[in-house]
């Protein structure tokens, strides 16, 4: 863990293994719940962005840039958690018991939000996805597709509002 002073971790849970990487930059905030669901997930966060009261369920990668906002209740995955076939997801429960999830089969893709984004209240960001900088994602959005710089998005699944 890499935390540049000044910053600040509050009340969070922060699910790690060793081999994780969570950075966060100088002067950032971290109000949330982390998950690292796979040995070498990398969390970064850059400088003077916030977090609060959200989740991050990390397998792969997620970035967050510097000056980012990030709501209360939104959530950010980058995989699928399961696989789409039944006959490798009927196993989940069973490896999560004894913790030993097979990933092999489930899709992973980093999450980029980057520089001077807002997410708003209780939106989710969806594996693969890239947020532009200074972006705003409306409250209550469901991301699945990129977002270009510099525009508004809303609604499920989010569809462009208009451009900044």
């Amino acid at each position: 863990m890499f935390i540049e002073e000044p910053s600040k971790i509050i009340c969070s849970q922060i699910y790690t293994k060793q081999s994780n990487i969570l950075k966060i930059g100088k002067g950032s905030m971290l109000e949330s719940q982390v998950y690292f669901e796979k040995d070498k997930a990398e969390l970064i966060i850059g400088k003077n962005s916030f977090i609060g009261g959200s989740k991050i369920i990390c397998t792969e990668k997620v970035t967050v840039g510097d000056d980012v906002l990030i709501s209360w209740g939104c959530t950010v995955v980058d995989s699928n958690f399961h696989s789409l076939n039944w006959s490798e997801r009927k196993n989940d429960v069973k490896q999560w018991f004894i913790k030993k999830k097979d990933w092999q089969s489930v899709v992973t893709k980093p999450v980029f939000i980057k520089d001077k984004a807002w997410i708003g209240f209780n939106s989710i960001i969806m594996k693969g996805v890239t947020i532009g900088e200074g972006a705003i994602v409306a409250a209550g959005s469901v991301v699945v597709k990129d977002v270009a710089d510099y525009t508004i998005v809303g609604g499920n699944p989010a569809k462009l509002i208009r451009k900044i």
